[in-house]
């Protein structure tokens, strides 16, 4: 039986009368590629910030690779293998794209206070961004500023910098947000390189991209799971159909549709 990399049980968040996330119960073997998606207001940003300890759950367990971290900081489930990417990119813009991959390296080796002042003397980090920087097909642009380059190739930048923490799970926040469909490829390529160890939670909204990544997708209506199963199972339901027509009015959700 495969080991849980990522486990939440009856997890739950109330603001006010208001319960964001309702007895929230997902299981991530160790390698999975999980996408969760649902119409806007269902919870999933709030399911996110609980997972990566943004926030705190008013009740419930979040387990990682069968350890407690429910009350654990941010940065401790980082430094345990829990990382994420952000809707917006959160990068050095000012900084080359080798710039931010070898900090993340070098906070990974605990060696981030030398800064890149010190970079020439570890050649063993800059050698290990160099590899993640070639693993993302970024090889080209790692001397340019973030500044500088194509918004696409920033969201490969953040999953370099994710990588670089050395990940257990993955949690891509909507990456294709904002890219244009000839450059979401070249993301989606990337992420279709990741290691297969590595547990992959992606919350999308784009069904072209949900249909390339995920093995499994569960859908969050209203704070709680309407339900989980294999990308078509989960896009042929007539329950999740109605959910997003009756947000998106004109626009159809089928398999073969781009967007929900």
């Amino acid at each position: 039986m495969t080991a849980l990399a990522l486990e939440t049980l009856d997890l739950c968040k109330t603001f006010g009368a208001l319960k964001v996330v309702n007895h929230v119960s997902l299981r991530l073997p160790q390698g999975a590629r999980h996408a969760l998606i649902g119409p806007n207001g269902a919870g999933k940003t709030t399911l996110v910030q609980l997972l990566s300890g943004v926030l705190r759950p008013d009740s419930g367990r979040i387990l990682l690779a069968g350890v407690d971290i429910s009350a654990s900081s941010q940065q401790h489930r980082v430094k345990h293998g829990l990382v994420r990417t952000f809707q917006v990119t959160n990068l050095f813009r000012g900084l080359t794209v080798l710039e931010n991959v070898y900090l993340a390296v070098s906070e990974r080796d605990n060696s981030s206070r030398r800064m890149i002042a010190a970079a020439g003397k570890r050649g063993d980090l800059v050698g290990r961004a160099e590899a993640i920087i070639e693993q993302l097909g970024l090889a080209s642009d790692r001397h340019r500023r973030i500044s500088e380059i194509a918004y696409g190739q920033q969201r490969l930048v953040e999953i370099a910098v994710a990588l670089s923490l050395d990940p257990k799970v993955l949690l891509l926040d909507e990456p294709a947000a904002g890219i244009p469909s000839k450059e979401a490829s070249l993301l989606l390529d990337a992420v279709e390189r990741l290691p297969a160890d590595i547990a992959v939670l992606m919350i999308e909204h784009d069904m072209h991209v949900v249909r390339r990544f995920a093995t499994e997708v569960s859908v969050l209506v209203g704070g709680h799971i309407l339900m989980s199963g294999l990308p078509q199972e989960v896009m042929s339901s007539e329950e999740v159909r109605t959910v997003y027509l009756g947000q998106t009015g004109q626009k159809r959700f089928t398999a073969g549709a781009p967007h929900a």
